[in-house]
């Protein structure tokens, strides 16, 4: 008897181990457009996600409804996509290697273009803490645009604008090539992938926004990322993985032969997962809820 109730405990641990983060039944639906490499999206309050179209320089918005539009032109160049408190878009645009601050009714300001008189590398993913401070990456990747052929800043590192400051501070400069970035809802952890090392990393945010206690989270790099409420990260790259707060993987969803850029959670309850895969864009309803 002892021995059937060992059994049955292990064997429920194990069914409860292996529940899906996506909805029961649900099944990826590819959106009716083409891009020519959609990346960064981002959710505002009302649970509609904007993102770009990078190589054609625009931004468009998914609504709660199911409506795709074309929310602006002339991004920049925006990659990376996030929503501060008030509302505003607040992208990376790498056209001239900046960080913007895009208005609900589309005013442009520009919030950083250089870091002690140099260009930025090319400012790639971000995330916005509570107090309002960036995190964003600054990897390299050599555009047709540009008119350099090698960085003006040694390294690719990972920066932090406090809110209201003009001037950012590094608080990671030890990595090859950083690109996705997320932090906790608590605020306590910042997740950084290094694409080029194959690697994602977590730290300790200090309340001054600096970062401590680097600890290597899994052997996989990413070009976006984001959680959902139960802690789960996601990476993208080869479909979407999905790992625990410990980081044990949990599953990988397929997604389609294409790159996976980058994916958020969106919708009026946060539960369905919108996934930018190179020319095509997919929707998926999850069990869990992201906290974005």
């Amino acid at each position: 008897m002892k021995a059937f109730i060992i059994l049955c405990l292990l064997t429920t641990t194990h069914v409860a181990a292996q529940v899906s983060v996506v909805a029961p039944g649900a099944q990826l639906k590819k959106l009716p457009a083409k891009f020519a490499f959609s990346e960064g999206p981002a959710v505002n309050k009302k649970g509609d996600i904007y993102f770009t179209d990078q190589p054609n320089d625009k931004i468009w918005k998914y609504d709660t409804k199911g409506k795709l539009t074309l929310f602006l032109d002339r991004t920049g160049r925006s990659n990376g996509l996030y929503f501060d408190q008030q509302g505003n878009i607040i992208a990376c645009a790498d056209e001239k290697n900046e960080l913007w601050s895009i208005s609900p009714d589309k005013k442009v300001t520009v919030l950083l273009s250089q870091f002690e008189g140099k260009r930025l590398n090319g400012p790639n993913d971000l995330w916005i803490d509570a107090k309002g401070g960036i995190y964003f990456t600054d990897p390299y990747y050599q555009r047709v645009y540009w008119d350099r052929k090698q960085p003006d800043i040694a390294g690719e590192k990972v920066y932090y604008l406090p809110k209201g400051e003009s001037k950012p501070v590094i608080v990671e400069d030890s990595v090859v090539k950083p690109n996705g970035i997320v932090g906790t809802q608590d605020g306590k952890y910042l997740y950084v992938a290094d694409i080029a090392a194959n690697k994602t990393y977590r730290y300790e945010i200090g309340e001054d926004g600096r970062l401590a206690n680097r600890k290597e989270f899994v052997p996989q790099g990413s070009d976006g990322m984001t959680l959902d409420s139960e802690g789960n990260l996601y990476l993208t790259g080869n479909g979407v993985t999905v790992y625990d707060s410990t980081g044990k993987k949990l599953e990988n969803i397929a997604v389609s032969k294409s790159w996976t850029g980058n994916v958020c959670f969106g919708g009026r309850d946060r539960k369905m997962l919108f996934i930018t895969a190179s020319e095509g864009v997919y929707t998926l309803q999850m069990r869990v809820k992201g906290v974005e």
